[in-house]
């Protein structure tokens, strides 16, 4: 008696029970199904970049609380970096103080060590601290200092290398604006004090002129932009007269449109401070109180309520930061 052959279908998934895993056929060959997550060493991983003449970069382990470690060294020493990420790698892009620059680069999350060269901006300058937005494909920052403001969006795919290309324009040029993402959806919010404040949006599939998205509570600059795949919060920065920092944190829910609202209030006033999520808690890192602190707090972005204390920076300075596991992955 002849033994008929069974034909397996391409993409059918059996459990292998000497090796306990799960795989896939591939048309070929059974190939074992991988499981990963951006989950690194207990959770979500966050650096921040230090500016300022120096180029250190720390790394937090969000869901825990603690102090910072030290992750490597960045090409460049510039403060107001354009940050994105997905959630295997960090981008930082542009900057300035010292010099205004164009450089983009890039480190992968689960491994420590130096920045590598990624590409250029279309445009030299810095972004005040956090211009850069992201999905899991694509980094878009916006309108730097040149040092006149400017109104230009870049954009770039995150697994890829190469120079940005132009994504269209935001309608403020006045700089101060600090930026957060939904899988879909980018948002800027702020200007500097004396101008005006707004809040605008993008669709960062898309390329385009960004939006109208709504009003600030006051006439301010933002620092501390971070965000779930759903709310986006902006933690401190300063308004005028003076201008004199704040402790205020306001959110908004991404995929409407409308005002910010008051999510409660750091520790203290405060500006310069970058910003990072693990899409649960929003994280506030470094800044100037008005000196430079090495103040880290955290806020649980689904509820309202004031920051409480997560540990220390490496160092006392203003930070750029990002995340691999953030409101846009």
């Amino acid at each position: 008696m002849s033994i008929i052959p069974v034909t397996v279908p391409t993409g059918a998934i059996r459990y292998n029970t000497d090796s306990n895993k799960m795989e896939c056929f591939n048309g070929t060959k059974w190939m074992q199904v991988a499981v990963s997550s951006p989950d690194l060493n207990g959770g979500a991983r966050g650096l921040a970049y230090r500016g300022g003449a120096n180029n250190e970069i720390d790394y937090i382990t969000i869901p825990t609380a603690g102090n910072a470690v030290d992750f490597g060294n960045a090409l460049s020493s510039a403060g107001g970096l354009h940050m994105a990420a997905s959630n295997t790698r960090s981008i930082a892009a542009g900057g300035g103080t010292p010099g205004r620059i164009n450089v983009i680069e890039y480190v992968t999350f689960s491994s420590l060590g130096n920045g590598q060269n990624f590409g250029d901006l279309t445009v030299v300058g810095s972004g005040g601290g956090q211009m850069g937005m992201s999905n899991q494909t694509r980094g878009v920052f916006g309108g730097r200092t040149t040092p006149g403001n400017n109104n230009v969006i870049d954009y770039i795919t995150i697994a890829s290398t190469g120079d940005a290309k132009d994504f269209g324009d935001q309608g403020n040029t006045e700089g101060g604006m600090n930026c957060f993402s939904s899988p879909t959806r980018g948002v800027m919010g702020g200007a500097h004090p004396g101008n005006t404040p707004r809040i605008e949006y993008i669709t960062i599939s898309t390329t385009g002129n960004s939006q109208e998205f709504g009003s600030l509570i006051h006439d301010q600059e933002l620092s501390g932009a971070a965000s779930s795949s759903t709310r986006g919060v902006w933690m401190g920065g300063r308004y005028a007269p003076s201008p004199t920092n704040m402790s205020t944190i306001q959110y908004v829910q991404i995929q409407t449109l409308g005002n910010a609202q008051d999510f409660g209030d750091l520790t203290a006033g405060r500006n310069d401070l970058g910003g990072m999520s693990d899409c649960v808690r929003a994280i506030a890192y470094g800044g100037g109180e008005p000196s430079a602190v090495d103040k880290i707090e955290y806020i649980n972005i689904a509820t309202g309520g004031n920051a409480v204390d997560f540990g220390n920076a490496v160092n006392s300075s203003g930070y750029s930061c990002n995340s691999n596991g953030h409101g846009g992955l």
